[in-house]
């Protein structure tokens, strides 16, 4: 027999069970209005100065060019920077710090080892990290209120005008025609101001690209370079500080546009020799050129063309590789191994420059810069160093870092005679070093 305490117990376990489900509605509601009013107050607070920021800022907003209104343009704008490398890192560190409210990060690539000494939002332990996580990674920890929107991709004429609309600004900081030319084009189509730099060895350029009708890449540069002719920072070397030098001034330009600063770099573009510690302004003609795609109707311009054989190259070709020499005129690094395991008389020429010669190079070489095959006091010493094999009669070899000046370099031998009838064949290493460190010796330097 059930007793009136035991069903008074039982009512209270079920109301208590009633309220403790009211209770959580009732606060799964509350946290439903506290994300509303929270989005809404960084909604409100994007278009206003909050006492942080006033603290944070006030050391740029005292300026007159910058001021409060400066500053609220500068939280409310966005900028898009192509290219996490040397001119990325420091353009986006500087942007970042001054308050930019979005940046968006564009790259496809992982940070390698070879990228520290320029590209100062990598850390040694990001090796191997994608890129724009790791650049994301750094500026949140220098600004954690500017956000900061990745695009892991690569930029094709396919995603460029998608992405590129989310921003006011674009800021080019990559490292290659294909690229540079896709860039341009979408900006002229979407009306975007560009900001372009360059660095290479200890040179340097910048300028400003279709801002209040000022003329664009194609204006001045309607057809590309010969690929042969253009080099990058992972193939002609540049010294660290000169993009940190460009891309401090591609941000300095892009608070000019963002303000309306009246002294923007649109008409002008600046040459910086980091060698001579020299800046020099060369003067541009704010004509666009006739035909170019910046005189049409945005509605007519279309990024379809194929800018990789536009520009006889690919966007991700950080080594293009030549093939100049046929099959049988070259080598692999398993035959070269072959050759000295069986002592097989050879003579192999490193063609690459003297210092990148110091840095590393195989045991058994000499080295003869490619340049310098061509004058004949070098081939009379080489001469020399084919006869001291006596009366064997060695073989020649060529080698260089990726295989492809050692191609070259066989071309330009065989012109001579008194080097091609004193050996039994020329030939060269397919892949060069880079191969001879990946299969033969992983201690070998890369670089």
């Amino acid at each position: 027999m059930t007793s009136c305490l035991d069903n008074t117990e039982d009512m209270n376990g079920i109301n208590n069970d009633e309220e403790i489900s009211r209770l959580s509605a009732e606060i799964a509601l509350l946290k439903v209005e506290l994300n509303k009013k929270t989005a809404l107050l960084k909604k409100k607070q994007k278009h206003c100065l909050t006492k942080f920021d006033i603290n944070r800022y006030s050391r740029q907003m005292i300026l007159p060019e910058i001021g409060v209104e400066g500053q609220k343009k500068l939280k409310t704008s966005s900028v898009l920077i192509i290219g996490v490398g040397g001119l990325g890192c420091p353009s986006s560190m500087y942007l970042a710090s001054a308050g930019v409210g979005t940046i968006g990060l564009v790259d496809y690539d992982e940070v390698e080892l070879s990228n520290l000494h320029r590209q100062l939002l990598h850390a040694q332990c990001n090796v191997g990290m994608r890129k724009v996580d790791s650049g994301k990674l750094s500026l949140n920890r220098m600004n954690e209120d500017v956000n900061i929107i990745v695009h892991d991709v690569q930029l094709d004429g396919h995603n460029s005008l998608d992405i590129f609309k989310q921003y006011d600004v674009i800021i080019d900081a990559s490292d290659n025609l294909v690229t540079r030319y896709i860039i341009n084009d979408t900006c002229v189509k979407a009306g975007k101001p560009l900001v372009s730099g360059s660095a290479i060895h200890c040179d340097g350029q910048l300028t400003v690209y279709n801002y209040k009708g000022s003329v664009c890449f194609r204006c001045l540069h309607p057809k590309p370079q010969s690929p042969e002719t253009v080099g990058n920072c992972a193939s002609a070397g540049v010294l660290g500080p000169v993009p940190g030098v460009i891309g401090v001034l591609q941000a300095m330009e892009t608070i000019k546009i963002i303000v309306d600063h009246p002294n923007v770099l649109h008409n002008s573009l600046l040459l910086y020799d980091g060698g001579d510690c020299e800046f020099k302004k060369i003067k541009l003609t704010n004509v666009k050129r006739s035909g170019c795609i910046c005189t049409k109707n945005p509605e007519d311009i279309t990024i379809n063309m194929d800018y990789e054989e536009f520009c006889g190259s690919k966007a991700n070709d950080k080594f293009k590789v030549l093939n100049l020499l046929k099959e049988n005129e070259r080598i692999t690094v398993l035959d070269l191994i072959e050759l000295v395991s069986k002592k097989q008389p050879f003579l192999m020429i490193d063609v690459r420059k003297k210092v990148e010669y110091d840095m590393c190079h195989l045991p058994f070489s000499i080295n003869i810069q490619l340049n310098d095959l061509k004058n004949k006091d070098t081939r009379s010493k080489l001469i020399k160093d084919i006869n001291s094999f006596g009366n064997i009669t060695p073989n020649l070899i060529t080698i260089c870092r990726r295989g492809n000046d050692s191609q070259r370099a066989v071309d330009e031998l065989k012109k001579y005679t008194e080097v091609t009838n004193n050996v039994k064949w020329i030939k060269d290493v397919v892949g060069g070093l880079y191969e001879w460190s990946m299969q033969v010796d992983n201690d070998f330097p890369m670089y």
